[in-house]
């Protein structure tokens, strides 16, 4: 009796950490999302259109990867949490790294040199950790789920 009910705390928890990822994400992609929304209303209205690519990155991989995970962690609760943590927080960084890393390259923000060092390395390592976060993701939906 005392390991069914041990696994049942164990469940909780574990359902209680992904419901936190799942809202986590969620929040982020709210920020994105309104950044996004905001970028897009700022080149309407200017006519000007430098921001266009990190706009469509900000959407796509902020907005719509994000709230994708979020949905994800809600209705299937994977397995493995040290993975979920891993591919939570590298989207999360990723997604950051990848937009501002565009920002700095495309936009030159601040006098920054749009063919310099810093933005270039800066949107790799963006790059990579998002691709990580993507990879560990195809993990995560190939594992056995709390809902199967």
């Amino acid at each position: 009796m005392n390991d069914i009910y041990f696994n049942h705390k164990q469940f909780i928890k574990e359902r209680d950490q992904l419901n936190r990822y799942s809202k986590v994400l969620l929040r982020f992609s709210a920020l994105f999302a309104l950044v996004g929304v905001f970028l897009g209303s700022h080149m309407a209205g200017s006519g000007g259109y430098q921001f266009l690519t990190v706009h469509a990155h900000i959407l796509v991989v902020g907005w719509l990867s994000l709230f994708a995970f979020a949905t994800f962690y809600k209705v299937f609760k994977p397995a493995k949490t040290i993975l979920a943590t891993l591919q939570v927080w590298t989207a999360i960084i990723g997604a950051i790294g990848l937009t501002a890393g565009m920002w700095f390259r495309y936009v030159g923000p601040f006098g920054m040199d749009t063919d310099g060092t810093f933005s270039l390395i800066f949107f790799i390592i963006g790059g990579t950790i998002l691709l990580l976060s993507f990879v560990f993701f195809a993990i995560l939906t190939f594992m056995k789920t709390d809902v199967e």
